[in-house]
C-alpha cells in the first residue's frame, strides 16, 4: 500500500531549476553570466566608441569623462573594447563546448550501448588524444594556419571531447542493461529511440555540468594564448586586453584590472553554475522524500483527522478488492482475434553457449525441444541456473552479444529466428515481432520502468509507435487497461511515476502493457517472485483471465511448482540446461517420471507440518 496524493503530476515534478537557483551560489554565478552575455549581445548599444576606434592623441587617459574606464596605449575606449572583446572570448568558448560535445557525446553514447568494435576504436582513440599535450598542438595549429581563435577552440574542443565521451560511455554502460531497457526492446522500439529517450536522460545532468566547466576552461586557454601574443592582435579579446595591460603596467595598472576581472568573474560564474547544478540534482532524491512524507502528513490531515492529538494516515488502497478482469466476450481494448492454428512457437534442439576463458564454449542450453499453441499456457520449470531464463530470451531475441546459438531452431509462426551458422539470433526478423507478436513480463516490475517517465507515457508511447494510433487514442486505450488489469484509480496511476507505487500495481501495469499491442505470445519470466501471496493469486488469476478471453499464448518461466499447478496447461523441466521431462500439468505432478522432478516436487512445502516449538530439555 502507498500514500500518494492527488496533485496533478506536474505539479509533483521536481524543478531542477528552481533549487538552482535557491542555491546562492548558483544564482549568484547565472547572474554573472548573463550579464556577460547582455553585455556582449548590446555592445553595439552600450559601447560609446567602435572596436577599432582610437584616439591616438589622448593614450593612457584616466577613468571618467568620455571614457568611463579610461583608454589604452593606443587612446582607444577600454569600456567599449571590454564589450567588444566579449563577443569573441564568448563565442569561441561556445564553440569550444560544441565541437566538444558534437564528438564526444554521439560517440559515447553509441560506444556505451552497442560495445564492440566501435567500442574498442574510440576509446582508443580518446586515449590517444588524451596523451596529446594540449598547449603544444595548439602552438603547433598556430604556427601552421595563422593566428585564428576559430581554429584555435575546434582544435580544443576536438582535444576535450575525450573528457564528454568517458562521462557519457561510462553512465550509459551503467544502465544499458537495467532492466527496463531490455523493456523498452521488448515493447518494440527502436535503438535509436531508446538511447534517444532512455538512455540520454542519464547523461543530460553530468554533460550540462560539464559544460558548464569547460566554457570556464574554454574561456582562460583562450585569454592564455592570447595573452601570450599567440592571438590575432586585430581581433579584440580579454586575452589581448590582458596582455597589452601587462605590457604597461607600470604605466596604467587599471589596464590590467579590468580584463582580469571580467576573466575571473566569468569563469569563476560558470564553475559556481556547475557546483550549483550538481548539488541541485544531489538534492533530488531528498525533495522527492520529502515530498511524499509532506503528501502523507495532508492525506492524514484530509481524510482520517487525528485521534487523542496523534495523526492518523489514511492510504487508498492501491488495488482493487478483486481483479475486475470482465470475462465477457469483449477483449481487452485495442485487442483483436487471433488467428486459429497449431504450434504458435515451436524451438527444436535449441544450444545455447558462451565463450570460456579457455577458448572453448561453454553451453548451458543443451537439445531443448518444445512447442505452444495459442492459447496455451506453456511453464518451464528448474532451479535457478538450469537455463530456463537463457531459453526464454533466445526466444525475445535479447541474448547478450557473447552468447552463441550452436544449433537447433527457433520458428515463430512460420519465421526461423535463427542463424545457427552464424550463431546467432536473426534481429531483423525478431525485432519487429517484439512488442506486437511477442511481449514479456518481468520478474522484477519496479526495475522494468523508466524512472524518469510516468506510467503513462511508457504505456501510451509503443502503442502509438506499433499501432499508428494518435496520443489521445493510445491514453484512453492505456487508462482502460489499467482499469480492466484491477488498477482502482487508472487515471492517478496514468499520471504516477514509478516511485510512486507499489510493486503490485507496477505488475499490473507491466502487464496492461504486454497486451497493449496485440501479442500472441507472452512470455513471462518469474511474473510472481517479487510479489506477496496474495497479490501472487491475484497475479496469475490476471494472467488466467487474459488467456481465455485473448486466446494469447503464454510461456511462464518459473522455479514454483504452485504457480505450475495453478495456471500451466503442460510444464517442461529443466536441469543444467536440459529438458529432462514433458507433459500435461496434471500428469507431470501426479506421476513424475524423471528424479529431478520428483525432487523439485518434494521440495514443496505443501502438506509439510509446521515446526513445533523446542521443547525445556532440548533448549538445555
Amino acid at each position: 500500500m502507498t500514500a500518494t496524493t492527488n496533485a496533478p503530476a506536474s505539479t509533483r515534478r521536481d524543478n531542477v531549476l528552481l533549487r538552482f537557483l535557491r542555491n546562492p551560489l548558483g544564482a549568484i554565478g547565472l547572474a554573472i553570466v548573463l550579464l556577460v552575455v547582455l553585455g556582449a549581445v548590446l555592445a553595439p548599444v552600450l559601447a560609446p566608441f567602435g572596436v577599432t576606434t582610437a584616439d591616438i592623441a589622448n593614450p593612457f587617459a584616466d577613468p571618467g569623462g568620455d571614457h568611463l574606464l579610461g583608454t589604452d596605449s593606443s587612446g582607444r575606449d577600454t569600456w567599449s573594447r571590454l564589450l567588444w572583446a566579449s563577443q569573441l572570448t564568448l563565442a569561441s568558448a561556445v564553440l569550444c563546448a560544441v565541437v566538444a560535445i558534437a564528438i564526444g557525446l554521439p560517440s559515447g553514447l553509441i560506444a556505451g550501448y552497442f560495445g564492440g568494435p566501435f567500442d574498442g576504436v574510440s576509446s582508443w582513440s580518446a586515449n590517444a588524444l588524451m596523451s596529446l599535450p594540449a598547449i603544444i598542438v595548439l602552438l603547433s595549429v598556430r604556427s601552421a594556419v595563422g593566428p585564428s581563435v576559430w581554429v584555435t577552440m575546434i582544435v580544443f574542443g576536438i582535444l576535450l571531447s575525450p573528457g564528454y565521451y568517458r562521462l557519457t560511455r561510462t553512465a550509459v554502460q551503467s544502465v544499458r542493461n537495467e532492466l527496463y531497457v531490455d523493456a523498452a526492446r521488448v515493447s518494440g522500439l527502436s535503438d535509436a529511440r531508446i538511447i534517444s529517450r532512455h538512455i540520454i536522460s542519464v547523461v543530460r545532468a553530468p554533460i550540462i555540468i560539464q559544460t558548464a566547466l569547460i566554457a570556464g576552461v574554454a574561456i582562460a586557454i583562450q585569454s592564455g594564448l592570447e595573452f601570450l601574443g599567440l592571438g590575432n592582435p586585430s581581433e579584440p579579446t580579454w586575452g589581448a586586453m590582458l596582455s597589452e595591460g601587462f605590457r604597461n603596467i607600470y604605466i596604467s595598472p587599471t589596464l590590467l584590472l579590468w580584463p582580469a576581472l571580467a576573466i575571473g568573474l566569468t569563469v569563476g560564474a560558470f564553475v559556481l553554475i556547475g557546483n550549483a547544478l550538481r548539488d541541485a540534482l544531489e538534492d533530488l532524491p531528498k525533495v522527492r522524500a520529502s515530498r511524499k512524507a509532506t503528501a502523507a502528513v495532508a492525506a492524514s490531515g484530509m481524510t482520517a483527522g487525528s485521534l487523542s492529538g496523534t495523526a492518523s494516515i489514511a492510504v487508498e488502497p492501491e488495488i482493487a478488492p478483486t481483479v475486475s478482469i470482465s470475462t465477457s466476450s469483449d477483449p481487452l481494448p485495442g485487442v483483436g482475434e487471433l488467428p486459429a492454428g497449431d504450434h504458435l512457437l515451436e524451438v527444436r534442439d535449441l544450444e545455447i553457449g558462451y565463450p570460456a576463458p579457455d577458448g572453448g564454449l561453454t553451453k548451458v542450453v543443451q537439445g531443448v525441444s518444445f512447442s505452444i499453441d495459442r492459447g496455451e499456457v506453456l511453464s518451464i520449470v528448474g532451479e535457478s541456473g538450469s537455463g530456463k531464463s537463457q531459453t526464454a530470451f533466445a526466444v525475445l531475441g535479447l541474448l547478450p552479444s557473447s552468447a552463441r546459438i550452436v544449433g537447433g531452431s527457433i520458428v515463430i509462426d512460420d519465421i526461423q529466428t535463427v542463424d545457427t551458422a552464424a550463431e546467432r539470433i536473426l534481429q531483423k526478423k525478431v525485432a519487429p515481432l517484439r512488442g506486437r507478436r511477442i511481449s514479456y513480463i518481468p520478474q522484477e516490475p519496479m526495475s522494468n520502468l523508466d524512472p524518469n517517465y510516468t506510467i503513462g507515457h511508457q504505456l501510451a508511447r509503443p502503442m502509438v509507435k506499433l499501432l499508428g494510433i494518435s496520443r489521445s487514442e493510445a491514453k484512453r486505450r492505456a487508462i482502460e487497461l489499467l482499469e480492466r488489469v484491477g488498477i482502482a484509480d487508472p487515471q492517478r496511476t496514468f499520471d504516477s511515476y514509478p516511485n510512486e507505487i507499489s510493486g503490485g500495481m507496477a505488475q499490473r501495469v507491466l502487464i496492461a502493457g504486454a497486451v497493449s499491442c496485440e501479442p500472441d505470445l507472452i512470455i513471462a519470466d518469474e511474473p510472481t517472485t517479487a510479489l506477496d501471496v496474495t497479490v501472487q493469486a491475484e497475479v496469475l488469476d490476471l494472467l488466467r483471465r487474459m488467456r481465455d478471453e485473448l486466446g494469447v499464448a503464454i510461456l511462464l518461466v518459473t522455479h514454483n511448482f504452485g504457480v505450475v499447478a495453478d495456471i500451466a496447461d503442460r510444464v517442461a523441466v529443466m536441469q543444467r540446461g536440459r529438458l529432462v521431462e514433458e507433459g500435461p500439468v496434471r500428469e507431470i505432478l501426479r506421476d513424475p517420471r524423471h528424479p529431478y522432478t520428483r525432487t523439485l516436487l518434494g521440495s514443496m512445502l505443501t502438506g509439510r507440518e509446521p515446526l513445533t516449538k523446542l521443547t525445556e530439555e532440548t533448549t538445555r
